[in-house]
C-alpha cells in the first residue's frame, strides 16, 4: 500500500436503502444499532456512519429522539468517531434530514454532493416478499425517485453545521460531485483536509468498474492535491473488491450492511463487525495498519468527542 498513513475504516451500521426483510441481520431496534456500532468499533473501525430506523416497522428516521436512544450508549462504550447522516432517505426533504446533526452536533456527519436518480427498484428482483407494508412501495417507486441535494441545499446544510464544528464525510457518487465538493472549497464553505468518500455502484451514480474508480481518483488528485483524504464504498457485491483495488492505491474504506448485505456470493453478512474484520485483513495483508479512532480525528482534522452534544 502506498504511503505509510494509517487506513481508517468507516462502518455503515444501518442506512435507508435496505429494507428489514432483506436480512434478518439488519439493526433497526436502537439496542441493535447500538450493539453492531459497538462490535464494529471493537473489530476495527475508527468510525460508525449512523442513521436510525422506526423501531416498529424498521422504516428509516430521522426523528431525534431516535437517534438519542442509542448515541450516549455508543460513545459511552468506545471511542469510536460518531458520523450522523444528513442524507437521510431520498424520500426526505433536507430540514428533515438535518435535524440529528444540528441537534447533536458530532464530529462528523455525511453529506451527498448533489441531486441524483436513487433507483432502489432492482431489489424487487431478488426481494420478493416483505414484513411491513412500506417496503414494497419504498422499492417500486424509486425508479421516479430523486435524492434532492441542490448547491442551496448543500450551502444551507455546511452554514447551518458550521458554528458546531463538525465536518463532513463528502459522499461523492459520481465526478460531477467532485467539481461540486471543489466549488464549496473554494467558496470557504468546506474546509481542508476533505474527507471525500467515492460511491461505486448505486443506480444512478457511477459504476463499479475499475475504470470507473481511477476515473475518480485522478479526478479527485486534479483538484485537491494532497488536500484530501479517499474513501472507498462499493455497494453490493463491489464492497470488497472496489475496496480493495483502492486500498492499494492508497485509500481508507467503508463497510457495512448499509452499502451491502452480503458476505460473499448468496451469503448474508451476520454483522457489520464481520465486514469490518474482513476489510482489516485485505489491508493488513497489504501491508498496512488499522487508524485508530484518535489518529482518524487528527487525519481528518475532528473538533473531539469531548465537544458533541451526545
Amino acid at each position: 500500500m502506498p504511503g505509510k498513513t494509517p487506513v481508517i475504516i468507516t462502518c455503515a451500521v444501518t442506512g435507508a436503502i435496505h429494507t428489514p426483510s432483506m436480512s434478518p441481520h439488519l439493526p433497526v431496534t436502537a439496542g441493535e444499532i447500538a450493539a453492531e456500532a459497538i462490535a464494529a468499533a471493537e473489530a476495527g473501525a475508527a468510525i460508525v456512519h449512523l442513521h436510525a430506523r422506526d423501531p416498529e416497522d424498521g422504516r428509516p428516521s430521522q426523528d431525534p429522539e431516535l437517534f438519542r436512544r442509542f448515541l450516549p450508549q455508543i460513545k459511552a462504550a468506545c471511542d469510536v468517531v460518531i458520523n450522523l447522516t444528513t442524507g437521510g432517505a431520498p424520500t426526505m426533504g433536507v430540514e428533515e434530514r438535518l435535524q440529528p446533526v444540528l441537534e447533536f452536533k458530532p464530529e462528523l456527519a455525511s453529506l451527498n454532493m448533489g441531486s441524483m436518480n436513487f433507483g432502489l427498484y432492482e431489489m424487487l428482483n431478488r426481494f420478493t416478499e416483505f414484513k411491513h407494508d412500506w417496503e414494497r412501495p419504498y422499492l417500486e417507486e424509486s425508479d421516479d425517485r430523486i435524492f434532492r441535494n441542490t448547491f442551496r441545499d448543500i450551502a444551507h446544510i455546511l452554514s447551518a453545521c458550521a458554528e458546531n464544528r463538525t465536518r463532513f464525510e463528502i459522499e461523492c457518487y459520481d465526478i460531477g460531485h467532485l467539481y461540486t465538493a471543489a466549488h464549496f472549497l473554494e467558496r470557504g464553505l468546506l474546509k481542508a483536509p476533505l474527507f471525500i468518500q467515492s460511491v461505486f455502484g448505486l443506480r444512478g451514480g457511477i459504476g463499479g468498474h475499475p475504470e470507473d474508480l481511477a476515473h475518480m481518483r485522478r479526478t479527485a488528485d486534479r483538484l485537491f492535491g494532497d488536500a484530501y483524504h479517499w474513501s472507498i464504498l462499493g455497494a453490493g457485491r463491489n464492497q470488497i473488491p472496489l475496496a480493495t483495488m483502492g486500498l492499494a492505491m492508497g485509500s481508507h474504506a467503508r463497510v457495512g450492511l448499509e452499502d451491502s448485505l452480503w458476505d460473499g456470493p448468496g451469503k448474508l453478512a451476520a454483522s457489520n463487525a464481520d465486514q469490518v474484520r474482513r476489510i482489516r485483513s485485505v489491508i493488513e495483508a497489504l501491508g498496512g495498519r488499522v487508524a485508530t479512532a484518535d489518529e482518524a480525528r487528527t487525519l481528518l482534522g475532528l473538533k473531539g468527542r469531548d465537544q458533541v452534544a451526545f
